[in-house]
């Protein structure tokens, strides 16, 4: 029997939350039953469907502003009625599915592990294996194919209660994912000051010290910035230079041993060795003052006036734009003299893009709505954009003889930055054979994979990585609660540790702290979700 509101107690997020009725409003959140059968697009009367949703600041606040999904209403006789949050998207989320409010579905739900679980056990969202079969080809063909993917998006009790993101772009050590925080330095300050390039620890510290006091911008003023990032604001971070120093970390502080053991990072003594060397560098006055502080936009502003020595960043266009100022730093030797690089635990997998309410009437017109957004051109364009845009810049051109989308140049706008404009994002696959038949490349992309492949794969030591693993709900809340604690404990500490130093003396007090908020137990419970994945 379907559920006309949610009044049962749900578990969001890890909080508990009595339910309220809806108020102030006397329509549905979800949509009539059209009593829909043997759907086909485009559908001979045009319907509605009511999704919510979340979106970059950067995007018009009406989605179905964004061509992409105009031509998509278009394709399939189907309007969608957004409810689009461009800010505190998990908060107000969470209180919508409080309410009762709950519309046809979810789309970029952002949902973690733990809100999926509950949501199913609390009867939010249903399981979609049988759409996927009955009436889904594009991504019954993908899982097919791909069965690793279908394994990643299957919850413990064997359902499937989501819609994934996949996006290939490489494979192995060589995917676009394997290092995120790359380093970049300012090659025009080295060449004005006669510096070569730095290729280890120690050399790096002597260029920071050179461009902090010998006014490599050449204005006569000490306004250079040795080195910045964004403390723990992952490709921002400067945790790739931990990787010189051993085991190194990553934004999980886990990391897969060629034996298929998990390891935690934050521990050992390679990590300490590696905060103490942020420390000397900060007591010297090389790192920014607000590195542990400043925001994304404040970190842009400073990268567009050339003010960094040194900076991390995903991709430098996006920081201090698509020019020679900045290049590569190279992957250094720490104190034993060898190079290592630190592998993420990323891959473009997502298994939350889109989730189906309990009060969705439509499912067979909504499940094939969402297999739409699995076909190869429409997965292309959901992802990075579209083309024929009249008032803005374009990110494909068609080839009408090939019908390929083909990327055109980004001619120094910031990658990012547009994407979010034109994206509709969700669920979609691109898969690595997509390129050259249904698209192109990135240009953007292909240059990383490129930079990876010849300055990082070879020191990449590590065969596997973490992966998506799918725990069951009481892990996930064991989880979800040990992180709660820990991880700010952690994150807090390290800030400290690089401003005042003192990690040798309070190093034994830092681990015992630890193994209180449950690190054996988090190491217990990721080893068995690995191990349990691998078989």
């Amino acid at each position: 029997m379907r559920k006309k509101k949610v009044r049962n107690l749900v578990l969001l997020s890890g909080l508990t939350i009595m339910l309220l009725s809806a108020c102030g409003s006397t329509e549905e959140a979800f949509t009539e039953d059209y009593e829909l059968s043997n759907v086909t697009f485009p559908l001979k009367e045009d319907v509605s469907l009511k999704f919510l949703t979340q979106s970059s600041p950067l995007a018009p606040a009406d989605p179905n502003d964004k061509l992409v999904f105009q031509r998509l209403e278009e394709k399939t006789g189907v309007h969608i009625d957004w409810t689009n949050y461009q800010s505190d998207f998990a908060e107000k989320r969470n209180l919508d599915i409080a309410s009762g409010s709950l519309p046809d579905g979810i789309f970029n739900a952002a949902a973690s592990d733990y809100d999926l679980l509950s949501w199913a056990k609390n009867g939010v969202i249903v399981p979609v294996n049988d759409l996927v079969d009955q009436y889904m080809p594009n991504l019954k063909k993908i899982y097919e194919e791909n069965p690793e993917y279908k394994a990643l998006a299957t919850a413990p009790d064997g359902n499937m209660y989501s819609f994934p993101w996949i996006e290939e772009l490489g494979s192995d050590k060589e995917s676009i994912h394997t290092v995120n925080d790359m380093a970049w330095i300012n090659v025009d300050w080295l060449n004005n000051l006669g510096l070569e390039m730095p290729q280890t620890t120690d050399e790096l510290i002597t260029v920071l010290e050179a461009f902090k006091t010998q006014d490599p911008n050449g204005n006569g003023e000490a306004d250079e910035i040795p080195l910045s990032f964004i403390d723990n604001g992952g490709n921002e971070d400067m945790k790739l230079l931990f990787s010189a120093f051993g085991i190194g970390d990553n934004d999980d502080h886990l990391v897969v041993g060629n034996d298929g053991k998990v390891d935690f990072t934050a521990d050992n003594p390679e990590y300490k060795e590696a905060i103490n060397y942020f420390n000397d560098m900060y007591q010297k006055g090389l790192i920014d003052t607000e590195a542990f502080e400043h925001d994304w936009n404040g970190y842009i502003a400073k990268g567009k006036e050339a003010r960094y020595g040194v900076y991390f960043t995903w991709d430098k266009a996006n920081v201090t734009g698509d020019n020679d100022t900045y290049d590569l730093l190279p992957v250094l030797s720490g104190p034993t003299g060898e190079k290592h690089i630190t592998r993420t635990n990323g891959m473009g997998f997502s298994r939350d893009r889109f989730v189906i309410t309990s009060e969705n009437k439509n499912l067979e017109l909504t499940a094939k709505w969402i297999d739409a957004m699995y076909e190869p051109s429409q997965s292309v364009q959901n992802n990075w954009g579209t083309y024929g845009e009249e008032d803005s810049q374009n990110i494909f051109e068609l080839d009408e003889e090939t019908n390929m989308l083909k990327h055109l140049p980004l001619t120094g706008t910031s990658p990012g930055e547009l994407r979010q404009k034109t994206e509709a994002s969700g669920p979609l696959a691109i898969l690595n054979d997509y390129y050259g038949t249904v698209t192109t490349m990135p240009e953007d992309a292909k240059w990383r994979l490129e930079i990876l492949k010849e300055n990082f794969v070879p020191y990449v030591t590590n065969d596997f990585i973490y992966p998506r693993v799918f725990l069951t709900l009481e892990n996930a809340d064991r989880i979800a609660k040990i992180d709660a604690d820990m991880l700010p404990y952690l994150n807090r500490k390290r800030a400290e540790w690089i401003i005042n130093g003192n990690i040798d003396t309070e190093w034994e007090d830092y681990l015992k702290e630890l193994e209180s908020f449950g690190l054996s137990e988090w190491l217990e419970i990721k080893q068995e979700g690995y191990d349990t994945f691998k078989e």
